[in-house]
């Protein structure tokens, strides 16, 4: 069965970095279903942390009807969650653990739609068929697919959730090793409760606040040369320092692209190692860094023998990008082919688009 997987659409985030909004750029990747019999949007489809749900719903439902009406009655659309809509999962698994013992999550379970957000999602998406699978599915019987938020817990770049699931791994739910689907949820899913209520009552907060205020202290810390941008950078590593020094790393200073794909990398080789993925590919998402290029070192992308690969964004992130358009890993609109034999394929599917075409227009 081919299938196509795309991650990380971000569908109604507050700087309208969110590509898919716009029907000028959902074409690529709907013209691109045509081949294939199913897709698979592999967590973070839509952006509930920085405004109201609704809100993201309104802006989501267009593309998903378009889906719908080019899918047909005859292929299906698969929807798993990420840690920015974990929501759509996490009302299903509490009320599972209502009536059963911790343990029962395994690498692949689908259910229905039972929130109105998943409802309204399965309506819009008519004629397709609909079904939502947590934490991940097998796309074949040697490739498994999920998002890899799990990722989190060990990888080594210094972000804010990272610092907050170190702190719970640590303190408050130690992880096992081997490590099963159900003890990271132990970790993970209190800190996205906490922060998905804080962003639907909270529009000031700093997770309201969203990618606008990461691209922004990245930019500080990485290219600005100002007395604040210093100022700033002297404060970071020093946090990192401590932060390192108390048992919550190991964490690096080092933001460059290299030190990202490589921090990130450390976190999902990790958690193929401890849940014993037993694929010869894994398919992620979460770091919106597509991968691997034919620059990339293939053995850092390898672990026991497993290949992994990256879904790669369809947010337009320019903190990240160079002049040359596509010439960046995390140049947005790119998916993963899975056919019916051979290795998954990395699809650039906004190639040929410019900054200028990817730039979002006025509010």
């Amino acid at each position: 069965m081919r299938t196509l997987v795309v991650s990380d659409l971000h569908l109604g985030r507050a700087e309208r970095s969110d590509l898919l909004r716009r029907p000028e750029l959902q074409e690529p990747l709907l013209d691109a279903l045509d081949q294939v019999d199913r897709l698979v949007i592999l967590g973070d489809g839509l952006e509930l942390r920085e405004a109201a749900h609704r809100d993201a719903v309104r802006i989501a439902l267009p593309f998903f009807t378009a889906l719908g009406k080019r899918l047909g009655p005859d292929r299906e659309l698969i929807i798993t969650s990420g840690n920015h809509d974990h929501g759509l999962a996490a009302g299903w698994i509490d009320a599972r653990l209502q009536t059963e013992p911790a343990g029962f999550l395994g690498f692949e379970q689908h259910f229905g739609a039972h929130t109105p957000i998943a409802e309204l999602l399965v309506e819009a998406a008519r004629p397709a068929r609909v079904r939502f699978a947590y934490p991940g599915l097998w796309l074949r019987e040697d490739v498994y697919a999920f998002h890899g938020h799990y990722a989190d817990v060990h990888a080594t770049v210094p972000t804010f959730e990272r610092i907050l699931v170190g702190a719970m791994a640590k303190w408050i739910a130690p992880l096992p090793d081997p490590t099963t689907p159900d003890d990271y949820e132990a970790v993970l899913s209190p800190l996205y409760a906490w922060l998905n209520a804080l962003a639907q009552r909270a529009d000031n907060s700093i997770v309201a606040k969203g990618g606008g205020a990461s691209s922004r202290s990245y930019k500080a810390l990485t290219r600005e040369r100002t007395p604040r941008s210093l100022a700033l950078r002297t404060g970071y590593r020093g946090a990192v320092r401590t932060l390192n020094a108390v048992g919550l790393g190991p964490l690096q200073v080092n933001l460059s692209p290299t030190a990202l794909r490589r921090g990130y990398l450390t976190g999902i080789a990790e958690v193929v190692q401890r849940l014993r993925i037993p694929a010869e590919h894994v398919i992620w998402g979460h770091s919106h860094r597509s991968g691997p290029w034919p620059t990339d070192d293939l053995a850092e992308w390898t672990v026991n023998g497993t290949r992994i690969h990256n879904t790669g964004s369809w947010t337009y992130q320019p903190h990240f990008l160079g002049p040359e358009p596509n010439g960046s890993p995390y140049w947005p609109g790119t998916a993963i082919l899975v056919e019916d034999d051979g290795p998954p394929r990395l699809l650039r599917l906004l190639g040929e688009r410019t900054h200028a075409d990817l730039r979002p227009g006025p509010g």
